[in-house]
């Protein structure tokens, strides 16, 4: 029997068999609340912009999507307002990260809950704070005439959106940053200093490239959650800067076209999933290059 066994090890050894009383039964009411609360309402989303077409929209959904030219307006200006958000997220949380990552543990301590304080207050308390601050009226535009500088359009304007936004999100930012930060070995940019580079050079070639990392997960994170903000541009925007989630509020709640607000619901889904795989392939070539390097 021993020889046999030494001869054949893929059949001395034991198969692992599944069973459904092992481990993975616990699974199994976390796929149920999955399945009943997201893989169903999607695939009856999915359905719905296929078969819930008004009468009027001869060629479906999807034609009435590309055909009219205010949904191409507003899928562009969301577009656009996130991604100027995200560079705005990008610009404020790239210091503040590499800060936490170098002064002492208590006052990392106290950044830290800087940056957490605002998760604990509700978006709608932080965008009536917003309004307030930004009417014509209020505490910045008083500040500006009293400097010479005159009152701004501020609320109401794409400006006023893109700030509460980034207020919002500004942590989804700083802590992907920080976490990557956080890994990087100091005494790099020692060495590199040491073999002649200045600190604008020893930044471009040694810490950036390793911060990227956290530069693409907290672009991804605060692009893909400001595609679907709707508070904060329905109270600080008007109808000039509405984005695609006022539209689908419109067209379900006021208009009753369950059809159009469906197709556009799947389209900003279909967009979310290209960027997540847009987004997984530099990834990957980052770790490739990255590995190539060493």
């Amino acid at each position: 029997m021993t020889d046999l066994a030494q001869a054949n090890p893929q059949e001395a050894k034991p198969r692992k068999r599944f069973r459904l009383g092992g481990a993975w039964a616990l699974l199994i009411p976390a796929f149920v609340v999955v399945f009943l609360f997201f893989v169903l309402p999607l695939i009856d989303i999915i359905v719905r912009s296929f078969t819930d077409v008004s009468p009027a929209d001869t060629r479906g959904n999807y034609w009435w999507l590309v055909s009219n030219t205010d949904n191409l307006i507003i899928g562009a200006r969301t577009i656009l307002t996130s991604l100027v958000v995200t560079i705005a997220c990008l610009v404020l949380a790239y210091p503040y990260a590499y800060l936490m990552t170098i002064v002492s543990d208590r006052s990392r301590k106290w950044l830290t809950l800087a940056v957490m304080m605002p998760l604990w207050t509700s978006i709608l308390v932080r965008t009536m704070a917003w309004m307030i601050l930004l009417q014509d009226t209020g505490p910045i535009n008083a500040f500006l005439e009293a400097i010479g500088i005159g009152a701004q359009p501020l609320i109401r304007t794409t400006f006023g959106v893109a700030l509460g936004m980034a207020q919002v999100l500004l942590p989804f930012m700083v802590l992907p940053l920080y976490s990557a930060m956080s890994k990087i070995d100091p005494r790099l940019l020692t060495a590199s200093s040491s073999l002649g580079a200045n600190g604008i050079t020893s930044f471009f070639t040694v810490y950036l490239p390793l911060s990227r990392p956290g530069i693409f997960a907290g672009s991804v994170t605060v692009f893909i959650l400001g595609l679907g903000f709707y508070i904060i541009p329905s109270l600080l925007g008007s109808p000039q800067e509405a984005m695609i989630s006022s539209l689908i509020y419109l067209q379900v709640s006021q208009f009753l076209e369950w059809g159009h607000g469906a197709t556009l619901g799947v389209a900003l889904l279909a967009v979310t999933a290209l960027l997540l795989a847009g987004f997984s392939k530099l990834t990957k070539q980052s770790a490739a290059k990255a590995g190539a390097d060493r």
